[in-house]
């Protein structure tokens, strides 16, 4: 039977954290302010830490996240997939639309509008140096699909599922806040609630806003330039940073508006909103070779899902990984605590089983489709001469998908859902990361005050201001891999917590057996025998006569 939260201990979840939220709070202002103020120094100063991590933690980051996939592949298999995340009888909070909605969108988001043509096209033009397949030839395209999956389906949704179950499990079976420390009682015990705990919840907040930032990032330079491309108005820095102040402005708006509304309906709208642009590409774009393209690249991805998984800087180029792989997954990591948390959030009532197919295998397997389409276009559009895609990834990558679309009809209306849906993804981040970031500072209140998640998020928005002015997307990579590093540590501490406590939980436990004498166990053997299957004498004796 899960324990209960009582109306105390939600009462004490609302109270802020002061020194939690002083310490986070000080940190991301020092950082905005050195964004500002002294550009060229942050940019050096992120240049060398890069270099420093992927030389010496590479190997970390790609064994941790296959680590991560492998337990929740495990524990969905295992007997622990009949735990129910809260009480024995709860009823899940969404129905199942909305909750992969809420899902998907906070757990991808802008970087599947951003990289769905980019990530396909620059493999294509430079491929992998382990692939050793010449450039813009069909085993190039092949490979730049295999490696586009490779990461953006199971591995980071393994991530996810991790933090996500640990964080459910102790909030609704338990019956404990909902921030990341909350999850270590088993390994600190009281400490959790003390200077241990903190710790890693200031780690949690940190990770929480450079990834939430790096989206965002993401969302403002695509969105400047398709107002470039179809407005006619010049991509700088300051229309980049204008769109950040205009879209933080629609996420306040919609942060009042609570989970259950404004949260819940932006998501539902953003898929909605995904899928129609994803129809139009198919249906006007290359449909049969879309149709080739999904169970070839599905195909290549899991025949070489082991290579791919444990490839590090031995015997690969080091600089290619830190820019892709690595990159990817200190992202997802850093991620981890924001998408973990809300994921948590809106999960309760599930089985562990129900909650981890469901994380691993939609999402996944929706991205495999929209990268299908939107990649498998685009690589067709290249190879047959119709639009130099690769030129304008080159120009810069948040061109790459407004050139798709002008290749094909009424480009103008999809560049304007394109921008209509980045903007929707941004508003979703930024009310979720918010809301998040509203709970760990606030002792993991389910609710936390309106005011302090308004906060996080114009916190979120400077950040990715900041981070922009000094050095764009160089920049926001940067800082994800160096505020991800810490957090691994944590991630792997969340995931002995969650195998222990899963091990201790009543409903896996088998009932203890009273020890009984042999005649005892003979004369109950000899009745269960003949209740469960009565031999063919018994049914001799009992059968009709006449």
């Amino acid at each position: 039977m899960a324990e209960q939260v009582d109306e105390g201990q939600r009462q004490a979840g609302r109270t802020v954290d002061p020194v939690v939220l002083a310490l986070s709070v000080g940190g991301v202002l020092a950082v905005v302010a050195w964004g500002v103020l002294a550009q060229g120094s942050l940019a050096r100063f992120g240049e060398a830490g890069l270099a420093w991590a992927i030389a010496t933690f590479g190997w970390f980051f790609v064994v941790a996240a296959d680590a991560f996939l492998v337990l929740a592949v495990v524990l969905a298999a295992s007997r622990f997939g009949r735990i129910r995340l809260g009480a024995d009888d709860d009823e899940p909070e969404f129905d199942t639309l909305a909750w992969v909605a809420m899902m998907f969108s906070a757990g991808m988001g802008i970087g599947l509008v951003f990289f769905a043509v980019a990530e396909p096209i620059q493999h294509y033009a430079t491929p992998p140096p382990a692939a050793g397949v010449p450039p813009q030839s069909g085993a190039a395209a092949s490979v730049a699909m295999q490696y586009t999956l490779f990461h953006w389906t199971l591995h980071p949704w393994g991530i996810y599922a991790i933090a996500a179950l640990a964080l459910a499990y102790s909030t609704f079976r338990k019956g404990r806040g909902n921030r990341i420390s909350a999850a270590f009682h088993p390994l600190l015990g009281a400490r959790a609630d003390g200077g241990p705990g903190r710790l890693i919840d200031l780690l949690a907040v940190f990770a929480t806003v450079f990834g939430s930032a790096t989206s965002l990032g993401l969302g403002a330079l695509q969105v400047a330039a398709g107002l470039d491309l179809v407005a006619g108005v010049p991509d700088t820095r300051a229309l980049e940073v204008v769109v950040i102040g205009a879209l933080t402005l629609a996420f306040v708006a919609s942060a009042f508006s609570g989970l259950h509304r404004g949260v819940k309906w932006l998501s539902i709208t953003n898929v909605v909103l995904a899928v129609v642009l994803m129809l139009f590409v198919f249906v006007v774009g290359p449909t049969i070779y879309t149709l080739e393209v999904l169970p070839a690249s599905v195909g290549d991805y899991l025949s070489n899902l082991i290579r791919m998984s444990t490839r590090t800087g031995a015997f690969s180029d080091p600089a290619w990984l830190g820019s892709w792989t690595i990159f990817y997954w200190a992202w997802w990591i850093s991620w981890a605590p924001f998408v973990g948390t809300f994921i948590a959030r809106i999960s309760r009532g599930r089985t562990v089983r129900q909650f981890l197919v469901g994380v691993l295998l939609v999402p996944s397997g929706a991205s495999a489709v929209w990268f299908a389409v939107l990649g498998g276009s685009a690589l067709r559009t290249q190879s047959t001469g119709t639009r130099d895609l690769v030129a304008d990834v080159g120009a810069s990558s948040e061109q790459a998908l407004f050139g798709l679309l002008d290749a094909l009809p009424l480009a103008t209306v999809t560049s304007g859902v394109a921008m209509v849906l980045v903007a929707l993804y941004f508003v979703t981040s930024a009310d979720s990361a918010s809301l998040v970031l509203g709970s760990l500072t606030s002792r993991g209140a389910l609710r936390p005050h309106r005011v302090l998640v308004v906060l996080w998020g114009v916190l979120i928005g400077a950040v990715a201001a900041a981070l922009l002015l000094a050095g764009g997307l160089a920049a926001l990579q940067q800082a994800t891999i160096l505020v991800a590093l810490p957090f691994v540590v944590v991630m792997l501490g969340l995931a002995v917590a969650l195998v222990r406590e899963l091990a201790a939980d009543p409903a896996v436990r088998p009932p203890a057996r009273p020890r009984r004498s042999g005649l005892a166990a003979a004369v109950r053997a000899a009745r269960s025998y003949g209740e469960e299957d009565p031999a063919p004498v018994t049914r001799w004796f009992h059968r009709p006569r006449g």
